[in-house]
């Protein structure tokens, strides 16, 4: 074997070393977003909706607690986008709350899909101009939820409604649209 031919061999053997190192050094990169999350969960340091819920509750107690001089009806409803596989419905219909008041409030959930499958709940808060005083600091909304085949669950939402709720707003409705993800995921 010739010198020249010794060479390219070693090129060629360094060149797979290195792309080797790139590729490994990419899919590095991407476990780490799902290696932080498994990690921030089971310390509970750095959990993003941990933090957010630490904060709101912190501001609600910063309020001065609950007015009892007002109250807001809280109306609960939920839609889905396709019939027949789920139930989907609040425990209550409506809730009156005082602002500056930590309150909980139920959903339950049933797959009808016929095999085990997840789903994630969508919010929205009418009037919409309300929402920036409507605070969650627990929800199903917050992450996907996994559901065996025939499996009814409650879905807990706790809540607070901010004080400084402008006081034309007697009235607040959360609805929830439920969706099937394993649907979602197959029609694109």
């Amino acid at each position: 074997m010739s010198a020249e031919q010794n060479l390219r061999r070693e090129n060629r053997s360094l060149t797979v070393k290195l792309l080797l190192c790139v590729g490994g050094s990419a899919l590095f990169g991407y476990a780490l977003v799902p290696l932080y999350r498994v990690l921030c969960q089971v310390s509970g340091i750095g959990d993003q909706q941990t933090l957010r819920s630490a904060v709101q509750v912190r501001d609600l107690k910063r309020q001065g607690g609950a007015d009892a001089s007002r109250t807001i009806t809280v109306e609960f409803m939920t839609s889905l986008p396709t019939v027949g596989n789920w139930q989907f419905r609040p425990a209550q219909e409506s809730l009156q709350v005082h602002p500056g008041q930590l309150y909980e409030a139920k959903f339950i959930a049933r797959n009808l899909t016929g095999h085990d499958t997840v789903a994630q709940a969508i919010p929205n808060i009418a009037p919409s101009q309300a929402a920036a005083w409507f605070h969650k600091t627990q929800c199903f909304c917050f992450s996907p939820q996994s559901f065996r085949k025939s499996e009814e669950r409650e879905l807990p939402v706790r809540f607070f409604v901010d004080r400084d709720l402008p006081g034309s707003i007697d009235r607040l409705t959360l609805s929830y649209t439920f969706y099937d993800l394993s649907t979602h995921v197959a029609a694109r």
